[in-house]
């Protein structure tokens, strides 16, 4: 049962789950945190090869093409890899941030806007009046839960608790979370009022 004791865990291998805690014990990441962007990033499929159908972001954590390329590689060889091979991307990808990346909305951040890590959570990442970050705004207004042409750290990484919620629950390892931490105490997670969330599209590359 311990190797399952992993969020999203059931949807790995064992030699999966095994490289993805070795790499977030080297980066000092909570693997369930990990997990938890992962599964947001592929629609829980965990695929390297998913893509999304408005940019180029494909894979694990979504590498956009310019990403890959400064990486050394690139979006098509990142997708005819498998998920170990990808793996060892996604570990030179996080890298910067090594040991600095504690909080579930940081890891998510160190993928979505890296100016984000360490900030609180009204940090504002896209405003509307802002015309550098106008066109950033408008492909994720969705995320704007309170409409006030802003978005936020805390908006913009609103949904992963859930994600990581649900994958907790898929491995029988329900482990609350509140304010970016793992508790023991009752899930703090608020929907926007109408209830939905608008899909994340980064193709202001």
């Amino acid at each position: 049962m311990a190797g399952v004791m992993l969020a999203w865990g059931k949807k790995l291998t064992g030699e999966e789950r095994r490289l993805v805690r070795v790499m977030c014990a080297w980066l000092g990441v909570e693997p369930d945190f990990m997990m938890a962007a992962m599964a947001f990033e592929t629609g829980e499929t965990f695929s390297p090869s998913v893509r999304n159908p408005v940019s180029s972001a494909t894979g694990l954590i979504q590498f956009m093409a310019a990403t890959a390329k400064a990486l050394g590689t690139s979006v098509e060889a990142l997708a005819g890899m498998t998920f170990a091979e990808q793996l060892v991307w996604v570990e030179k990808y996080f890298t910067p941030w090594k040991g600095r990346l504690v909080s579930l909305e940081d890891v998510y951040m160190a993928i979505l806007w890296p100016a984000a890590v360490g900030k609180p959570l009204d940090y504002v990442l896209f405003a509307k009046a802002d015309s550098k970050r106008r066109r950033a705004y408008l492909a994720n207004a969705g995320l704007d839960v309170n409409y006030d042409g802003k978005i936020t750290k805390a908006e913009a990484a609103g949904e992963l608790p859930h994600v990581l919620l649900v994958g907790d629950s898929v491995t029988l390892h329900a482990r609350p979370y509140v304010a970016g931490k793992l508790a023991g105490v009752a899930v703090v997670w608020g929907l926007p009022e109408n209830g939905q969330y608008s899909g994340m599209y980064r193709d202001w590359e």
